[in-house]
């Protein structure tokens, strides 16, 4: 987030400095930077997320990958090979999720203030395109099928899918016995979901395929999977960008925010208000708060962070309090000091 200088002239009685060290004045306070702790809240990929359950998925969906693309090849059945493909983007996202989970416990320092933890943000959004690529590729593959389709072996399909469908089963329970706040690993979680669905196409059109000679229905399953891949490519893109280009989270209007703290006693305007998402269930928010000469600047801001943190599971705040100017006070003028650079909406009481 790029840093907002405040240009702003202080009354001469908003606080008494002390010059002792060390000593917090009522402006120190007002303008301090409030970690919280952050309600018990996940900031998206924790270190104490258990590991095991995705490496033990990770290596149940890699093994059944290999026999996988191996009966594919044998049986000549595209929607095996494609269910492959889609498992290896499954496969993919979880180590993703866990190079991710390694690089999220490292501190914050130096010139990472955030620490790695929009590491997992990036890992989605490689997943996400990842489908997209694989998804028109299958695509491709499916309607060159359905113009000259191939002999496929009904029996191996209806085998492998079946066992297919066992593997999934037992790798949803897996990761969703992990830390599923992570957009990767709940992303993960999904796709798995999908594969499940996917794999009983295949298993459909191998008893099609076994039971009536129809062979198009292998070409026919892999669009149902490719359209899967596709949707699940959509949605990992789409969230990642929101998250990369600092977004106001999901369900949360900033103007309405704006207009709630205004509200707050004590509170005579807002501005410079900034909601984003640092990392999955990681919010944060700041703002300048102009206040009432005669109130409390540390005080009005701590009604306003227990308000944000009450109403909108918002505890990462960075709140700029200054008293209001007597021209700010006065309907129809303009305020000319605090902010030479104002972004966004004004919000007052």
């Amino acid at each position: 987030m790029t840093p907002r200088h405040h240009e702003h002239a202080e009354p001469e009685d908003h606080v008494e400095h002390d010059p002792r060290p060390g000593t917090k004045t009522a402006h120190d306070k007002a303008h301090a930077h409030d970690h919280g702790s952050h309600g018990g809240h996940s900031h998206g990929v924790a270190a104490d997320a258990d590991r095991r359950y995705l490496t033990a998925a990770l290596v149940l969906i890699g093994a059944f990958i290999v026999v996988e693309v191996t009966v594919g090849i044998l049986a000549g059945s595209l929607a095996l090979i494609t269910d492959a493909g889609h498992m290896v983007t499954d496969a993919f996202a979880i180590g993703l999720a866990l190079v991710a989970m390694r690089l999220a416990a490292r501190p914050a320092r130096g010139r990472w203030t955030y620490g790695f933890k929009r590491a997992e943000i990036l890992s989605a959004q490689i997943n996400g395109i990842t489908f997209l690529v694989l998804a028109v590729w299958f695509v491709y593959e499916a309607v060159r099928r359905l113009i000259n389709p191939p002999d496929v072996e009904g029996g191996l399909v209806i085998a492998t899918a079946a066992v297919g469908i066992v593997v999934n089963v037992l790798a949803a329970w897996l990761i969703s016995r992990a830390n599923r706040s992570s957009l990767n690993v709940e992303g993960a979680y999904q796709h798995i979901l999908n594969d499940l669905w996917a794999f009983i196409a295949t298993l459909v059109s191998g008893v099609v395929v076994l039971s009536t000679g129809f062979a198009r229905a292998d070409a026919i399953a892999s669009l149902v999977v490719a359209a899967l891949m596709l949707k699940s490519g959509v949605t990992l893109v789409r969230e990642s960008w929101r998250i990369f280009l600092e977004a106001a989270p999901e369900g949360i209007d900033p103007d309405a925010v704006g207009a709630d703290l205004a509200a707050v006693d004590g509170v005579t305007e807002v501005h410079d208000l900034h909601i984003w998402t640092i990392t999955s269930g990681f919010l944060a928010l700041s703002a300048h708060v102009l206040v009432q000469p005669g109130d409390d600047c540390h005080r009005v801001r701590d009604r306003l962070e227990e308000h944000l943190q009450e109403r909108y599971e918002i505890t990462h705040t960075t709140l700029q309090v200054d008293h209001a100017e007597p021209a700010t006070l006065a309907i129809g003028t303009v305020r000319a000091a605090h902010c030479a650079d104002p972004h966004g909406a004004t919000h007052t009481r």
